[in-house]
């Protein structure tokens, strides 16, 4: 079974090294890994063409083929932001609004375990709305949404690396997903009983 990581900063920092963690986490559970990083990653924002309601290929062309299907063939999916005035990254806003083909065609995030951290910045708070952000964004694909105590991660300390209750909720929350995904073992749906 894979889990996705995914990192919504454009830049090499405290959400990428608490991504770094939850990769660990799951590695170490026997889980198979992967990681989208938004800062490496070239993803347009949504132009609302309607092609993917018409059961066609989004006509951008960008790094989003390779995006889908990685999230289509993960079982479990991680997602990190910093909360850029109280919401997600306009990066990761742009992959979200990018993954409705998946939705439309298929459904195909429906049932796969996901869940969330926010990472603040030092002058501003809106962490546990950037969780929500990315847990509406789970909750409307279709997602079992896995939460923690404390869901939202803080990182307020720098380096991030010294953030004990950052680091804490993070490993807390991606334990829980694996351990979701154990109770399970069904590849590809989180429902126990579902099909």
């Amino acid at each position: 079974m894979m889990i996705l990581c995914i990192s919504g900063s454009p830049k090499t920092g405290p959400t990428e090294d608490l991504l770094d963690l939850a990769l660990r986490v799951a590695t170490e559970r026997g889980y198979r890994t992967e990681r989208i990083l938004c800062s490496a990653t070239r993803i347009a924002p949504c132009i609302d063409c309607g092609e993917c309601a018409r059961g066609q290929t989004c006509p951008i062309d960008d790094d989003m083929p390779q995006v889908s299907r990685l999230l289509s063939r993960a079982d479990g999916v991680i997602v990190g932001s910093p909360a850029y005035f109280g919401s997600v990254s306009s990066q990761l806003k742009a992959l979200f609004d990018r993954t409705l083909p998946l939705k439309l065609q298929g459904g195909q995030l429906k049932d796969k375990a996901g869940c969330a951290f926010s990472v603040p910045g030092p002058l501003q708070g809106g962490h546990g709305r950037t969780v929500d952000s990315i847990q509406a964004w789970m909750l409307i694909q279709g997602m079992i949404v896995v939460g923690g105590e404390n869901p939202s991660g803080m990182s307020m300390v720098q380096p991030s690396t010294d953030d004990v209750p950052g680091i804490e909720a993070v490993e807390a929350v991606a334990g829980r997903l694996c351990d979701l995904l154990d109770r399970t073992g069904k590849k590809g749906s989180c429902w126990a009983g579902g099909d």
